[in-house]
């Protein structure tokens, strides 16, 4: 998931703070490039939230998928680029109780040839959390990226925020979740994270736009299929179909 050569041919340094957390459930991850940025490392991540570097973005990533339903192409590169921000936030928050410089100022972004975000670069291995209150300590990750950044792809595409919202709650659950198996994690570990999607307002009264990003709903079996409660619309591009937590309620058009 990587770019690796990338980094090798950067110098880049990874701090042994970090490095430590990617075993167990992350580790298939690698963890951040951690360097003093500079104008040759990555994309700047403020750049995607320039309507112009973000429009040539997604017409690069969309290549792949035959320049499809702009919509759908703006979701499937939204899930790559959450879920990569979604591991590393949580894996330090809720195990270090470190915040990560995640800001659209202070972040560069990996990319592979067509665009999709394979790794970041931070300015800085992250400082000791100012508050461990579950709504708050996650204020880096929802206010400094991902609140500006949904709104340009919103814009950009015509797509619901609501939808790229669900994209990256739907990676945040997740890896909560996945972390209750990492070697390091207090029995709790999840709870925070689990206390920020189930509250319905912010500290502030805003809604909550990571409120109950998924459901779980049992089988005949008994078993539980976890599914989205918003659809993230890949089925507009026709060679994908839905995804395997696509809502009941979502179907494909009829002909």
């Amino acid at each position: 998931m990587y770019n690796r050569a990338f980094r090798e041919s950067s110098g880049l340094a990874m701090p042994s703070s970090l490095a430590k957390l990617y075993i167990g459930p992350l580790q298939h991850l690698a963890p951040p490039a951690v360097t003093p940025l500079s104008p040759h490392l990555g994309m700047p991540a403020r750049q995607l939230i320039d309507p112009t570097s973000l429009g040539a973005l997604l017409t690069r990533f969309g290549a792949r998928y035959g320049h499809g339903d702009r919509r759908a192409v703006a979701s499937l590169w939204s899930k790559w680029h959450f879920s990569a921000l979604a591991a590393h936030c949580l894996a330090a928050n809720l195990l270090l109780e470190r915040d990560l410089p995640l800001g659209l100022d202070e972040l560069h972004l990996e990319q592979s040839p067509e665009g999709q975000t394979t790794g970041l670069a931070l300015r800085h291995s992250g400082r000791p959390l100012a508050d461990l209150d579950p709504c708050r300590r996650f204020a880096t990750l929802l206010d400094g990226h991902l609140e500006p950044l949904i709104e340009a792809l919103a814009a950009a595409t015509g797509a619901s925020p609501k939808m790229f919202w669900s994209n990256a709650g739907n990676y945040f659950e997740h890896f909560a979740g996945a972390l209750a198996d990492h070697p390091m994690a207090a029995p709790d570990v999840a709870e925070p994270a689990m206390a920020l999607v189930e509250s319905r307002t912010l500290p502030d009264g805003r809604r909550n736009p990571l409120y109950r990003p998924v459901r779980y709903v049992e089988r005949d079996d008994g078993s539980l299929r976890r599914v989205r409660r918003l659809c993230c619309i890949r089925y507009l591009i026709e060679e994908l179909g839905v995804c395997g937590n696509c809502p009941l309620s979502c179907r494909r058009p009829r002909p």
